[in-house]
């Protein structure tokens, strides 16, 4: 490409699937662009619903039943996880709110491209097109309105805002379409999956020399160590979160999980404990309990660099991911159906904490919800989070948190093989040993929720 085309090149990343709002006032050519960059099935448009509704796509007293068909459609299309671009002015905010809720509803990320013209030309245009009575006081009102969103679009909760202010940039803009971070289908493994580890850092060594990884002590910068961890022949290890705290040696999990991870023969998912110490990390004010203490002790006896490097790494995780075409999904505390690929805070929530009530029981543990027990979906779902005595599949779905740090074991399933793999805990690294006997009582849940 010469410097010449480079430059008229304006690529907008958006991610897909996505809701997409195109944002200008009347005459500023949201319609042609959509008709160059997307399929006429992904573009949704207020004029053509006018018609559909009133005959005429002119008619404004229609608005108001066109926009209940336009949101309709628009939440079959992102139910069903379809890129879907709404073609209308957009330019007052209570016009977006709705569409924003939408994107909302169904976790996918709303994206804004702004088509911020000169008035004249607005004008000029609209002069040109009497049929749809948009007259300068109107296209005034619009343009003021569009001012006034420019300031607000990124307090609206759009992922991506993309300003277009020229015609120039109008003609050189192209749309390079993103997958989700989340979105990992073309990756078949076959992968080793890892639940909690918790720090039982020996317990791992000893994991993975079990599933065939070959873990090598090298000397790395400044000193400290570094892994080189040799896979079996195309594996790929999944870590399923809740890395560290409770457990003797958060800091060398950590290392060697990271190292993993950089080198490319493993992926890593955040636990709820992961996350409350990026939070501390970040000078957030989190409750020091569940083991976090101990974690924050052993990295204070760690150069600042490496605390960087464990919050850099920690704030770059994705809340799940779904693998091999679809058929696998994995996450710490699981995920339902309708969460499968999707970017939002309350996907993240849930992969995180799981199906919570926002009730907690006599012992101040928050209580969840089975959500596996009615999971129906076909994709195989493998978290952690909740400890079991034993992982059983129920629904396509399974629990690998067979609580080593409390004296149980840590688990491994290969898939596509579904053999479990396991090595007991060398001792009862954190609690009484009362926890585990937890799981052999009447209960209504399938583990014990411990923090």
């Amino acid at each position: 490409m010469s410097d010449d085309s480079a430059k008229l090149s304006m690529p907008l990343t958006i991610p897909s699937p996505s809701l997409v709002l195109l944002i200008g006032a009347s005459g500023s050519g949201k319609s042609t662009f959509a008709r160059q960059h997307f399929l006429p099935t992904e573009v949704i448009s207020s004029d053509t619903f006018r018609g559909l509704v009133s005959d005429d796509e002119s008619d404004q007293e229609a608005t108001a039943d066109a926009f209940d068909v336009l949101h309709d459609i628009a939440a079959k299309r992102l139910k069903r996880g379809l890129l879907t671009v709404i073609d209308a002015t957009n330019v007052q905010r209570n016009a977006r709110s709705e569409l924003l809720r939408l994107a909302r509803d169904y976790h996918v990320l709303p994206v804004a491209i702004v088509f911020n013209l000169p008035e004249p030309l607005l004008r000029q245009r609209n002069a040109l097109r009497p049929e749809r009575d948009v007259g300068p006081y109107a296209i005034r009102r619009q343009v003021d309105a569009l001012r006034q969103s420019l300031r607000e679009l990124g307090r609206e909760g759009f992922h991506n805002v993309h300003v277009l202010s020229s015609l120039e940039e109008v003609e050189a803009a192209t749309i390079v379409r993103q997958r989700p971070w989340v979105d990992r289908r073309d990756d078949h493994g076959p992968f080793d999956i890892i639940g909690d580890i918790h720090g039982c850092f020996d317990e791992l060594l000893e994991l993975l020399g079990t599933l065939g990884y070959e873990v090598v002590v090298v000397p790395g910068e400044n000193g400290e160590e570094r892994y080189d961890v040799r896979p079996p022949t195309g594996r790929t290890a999944i870590f399923l979160g809740d890395l560290t705290d409770r457990g003797p040696n958060s800091v060398g999990v950590l290392r060697l999980v990271m190292d993993m991870v950089v080198a490319g023969t493993a992926l890593c998912l955040p636990g709820n404990h992961d996350d409350k110490l990026l939070r501390k990390l970040k000078g957030r004010n989190v409750r020091v309990a569940h083991g976090l203490a101990g974690t924050l002790e052993q990295l204070d006896r760690e150069p600042p660099a490496f605390r960087e490097r464990v919050a850099t790494f920690l704030d770059g995780l994705a809340s799940h991911y779904v693998l091999d075409h679809g058929k696998l999904v994995v996450a710490h505390a699981g995920l339902k159906e309708e969460y499968h690929g999707r970017a939002s805070k309350t996907v993240r929530d849930f992969a995180l904490y799981g199906d919570v009530t926002g009730k907690t029981d006599e012992e101040g543990f928050p209580i969840r919800r089975n959500w596996a027990a009615d999971y129906r979906g076909t994709a195989t779902v493998v978290y952690g989070h909740t400890v079991v005595a034993t992982p059983e599949w129920l629904n396509y779905t399974i629990n690998i948190d067979t609580g080593c740090v409390f004296g149980g074991s840590l688990t491994a399933l290969r898939y596509p093989d579904r053999e479990l793999v396991s090595v007991p805990a060398k001792i009862i690294h954190y609690g009484d040993g009362t926890e585990l006997l937890k799981l052999t009582q009447p209960s209504d849940s399938k583990g014990v929720i411990l923090g």
